[in-house]
């Protein structure tokens, strides 16, 4: 079958390592279910696997990809949850000191098919195209969880998200807007931040700026950069959540200022099988959906790898095979 996937491993170049072409057909053990594929969408996750982090060179060729929508053997409609947890696991998913996603253990969705285990799968509703449905797993999930399960925000809030235009910003803009959420972006560039506003920000700021009055939260994903600025931007009692460190995960803790004003730094990572059967249902009840930067075939892939490694995406990248 046609897939994509890393042959090589390379921290500086990552896309040396990127291929496309015929990998053996997927298989599914017992109690996993074959999917064919109808979309899958990009995610830094796939640059960092061609970097070699979550991604050992022993177990390559790995067939990228943790996100997708498509057809399940039955004949059903669905949406792949990527978390694979230990067998003997209970409760959240995210928890499961053993848990991989798809395409760190397990061949990904890159591909005309991929095995999962069964109790992964999320029926797809209608109200999605298999394009939609495949932004939402990882992206869209890891947003969902940081607003909700762990900051905690309700209607009325003011949450600040750092470095706007990534897969997570823009869920983060679009879910927290249906929401009721007064929502608040940075970001260097212009043209992000004005397409921002577009989704639903209430106000964008270009990076480091100081704000017209603090915040209930910030959502961070950027790290070292911004870093500082999120500390200074929280209102007493106020919360950070991080879910990602692209540029780097050792700034200066200021702790004098997080004890003084009693500020909470909470982590998150993805999300679980629960919380993506509320986020579809959120989406089809509000009638929000993902940003799609492009869809491009899985002949296209180095296309969209280029577009993210080069900083230059707005919402998703979806592959179709």
């Amino acid at each position: 079958m046609r897939a994509v996937f890393a042959s090589d491993i390379d921290r500086d170049d990552p896309l040396r390592g990127l291929e496309v072409g015929e990998r053996p057909d997927a298989a599914a053990p017992g109690g996993w279910s074959l999917v064919t594929v109808r979309a899958a969408s990009l995610n830094h996750h796939d640059l960092w696997s061609l970097r070699g982090i979550g991604l050992d060179r022993d177990r390559l060729p790995m067939i990228l990809g943790c996100d997708a929508a498509g057809v399940d053997q039955e004949g059903n409609d669905v949406v792949v949850h990527s978390v694979i947890t230990d067998d003997s696991w209970r409760g959240d998913e995210t928890l499961d000191p053993r848990r991989s996603i798809l395409s760190e253990r397990h061949q990904g969705t890159f591909a005309e098919r991929v095995a999962v285990p069964r109790r992964n799968l999320v029926p797809k509703p209608p109200e999605l195209s298999f394009e939609q449905a495949a932004c939402l797993p990882t992206a869209w999930l890891t947003a969902y969880r940081m607003l909700f399960s762990r900051a905690r925000v309700v209607p009325g809030m003011t949450v600040l998200v750092q470095g706007a235009g990534g897969g997570v910003a823009t869920a983060l803009v679009v879910l927290g807007t249906a929401a009721g959420v007064r929502m608040w972006v940075t970001s260097r560039s212009e043209r992000k931040r004005s397409e921002a506003l577009e989704l639903g920000a209430d106000q964008a700021f270009e990076s480091d700026t100081r704000l017209p009055e603090r915040v209930d939260a910030v959502m961070e994903t950027v790290g070292q950069a911004t870093w500082s600025h999120s500390v200074r931007s929280l209102k007493p009692g106020g919360t950070i959540v991080v879910s990602g460190a692209t540029t780097g995960d050792s700034p200066s803790a200021e702790l004098r200022r997080m004890f003084f004003l009693q500020l909470s730094v909470i982590g998150s990572t993805m999300g679980t099988r629960d919380e993506l059967e509320r986020l579809i249902r959120l989406c089809v009840e509000k009638d929000v959906h993902p940003a799609i930067d492009d869809v491009l075939s899985l002949g296209e892939a180095r296309q969209g790898f280029e577009a993210m490694l080069a900083g230059e995406v707005v919402g998703k990248i979806v592959f179709t095979p």
